[in-house]
């Protein structure tokens, strides 16, 4: 049994973080069969598109807004809610989000539908995990690929870190949202409208979201566009350095880079002005 889920709460949350992004934000709904997909757009209209997927639980597209501001520089700055968790999309399709197929089809739609035929691609921790299997399945359609501390795509999760997220995935709370968080990022001081975010989201009515064994060596070896990799050095998620060494013996055109004193939840609201800078590069190159 989950927490009384408070909509009313959660939108309020929702918009305070969403505040924190520039004026001239702008939001759109696009239709796709497995439902209404809300995106929030920044930068220029001209600027080639970089689309941002968040990570579970109450992450949301809102997550970003340390680092819009330097993105939105250079970039159309595209930044999705998933749909099926916490967010402003809806899992109201004719269809429904069960395979890996099934999340290539929505992203599929999701571009057509903003107009998009090629596209910068990155995402933090499950959201990562769709950006990479996106682009080795459309590699036409994504022009430069990176991974924020990216989960279940070249290691597993730490049995510690299971083991301690268990009583808040069977029983979502707001009191146990803040005391895993508060584990995981050491205790470091956090945006307190973020906090609040991920707190209301307890409860969210969600689905279960697709899962799958971790991309093939093989086809890994195969990705030839360049891929940013950027990792929590705290993390407490996975092994880092497991995953910079296994990522570096199969991906061709990988930069990857540790980025110290941060954790895999304090990514991307804790906006190390590493992480802006490397990802400003890269994606200037």
């Amino acid at each position: 049994m989950s927490a009384a889920y408070d909509r009313d709460g959660f939108l309020a949350a929702y918009d305070k973080v969403i505040a924190k992004w520039p004026a001239e934000r702008e939001a759109v709904t696009v239709p796709t069969p497995y439902g209404m997909t809300y995106v929030n757009l920044c930068g220029p209209r001209d600027a080639p598109p970089l689309v941002l997927l968040p990570g579970g639980g109450g992450a949301t597209s809102a997550s970003w807004f340390a680092q819009v501001v330097d993105l939105a520089r250079t970039r159309r700055v595209c930044a999705v809610d998933l749909i099926g968790a916490p967010g402003r999309s809806t899992a109201d399709g004719d269809r429904r989000l069960r395979t890996v197929d099934d999340l290539e089809a929505w992203l599929h739609a999701l571009l057509d539908g903003l107009g998009i035929e090629e596209a910068d691609l990155g995402g933090h921790s499950y959201g990562a995990w769709i950006a990479l299997h996106y682009a080795l399945r459309a590699p036409v359609r994504v022009r430069r690929l990176f991974l924020l501390d990216p989960t279940g795509c070249f290691a597993g999760f730490k049995a510690a870190y299971l083991l301690k997220a268990l009583p808040m995935l069977l029983r979502p709370t707001p009191r146990r949202v803040r005391a895993f968080l508060d584990w995981e990022t050491g205790g470091v001081p956090l945006d307190p409208d973020w906090l609040r975010l991920q707190e209301t989201a307890a409860g969210f009515p969600s689905v279960k979201p697709v899962s799958g064994p971790r991309p093939a060596k093989d086809a890994l070896r195969g990705l030839d566009m360049p891929v940013l990799l950027l990792l929590a050095g705290s993390s407490r998620t996975h092994d880092t350095y497991e995953v910079a060494e296994r990522a570096g013996a199969v991906l061709p055109r990988a930069e990857t880079e540790v980025l110290s004193d941060v954790s895999h939840h304090a990514l991307p609201q804790a906006a190390p002005a590493e992480l802006v800078r490397r990802l400003t590069e890269f994606l200037r190159s």
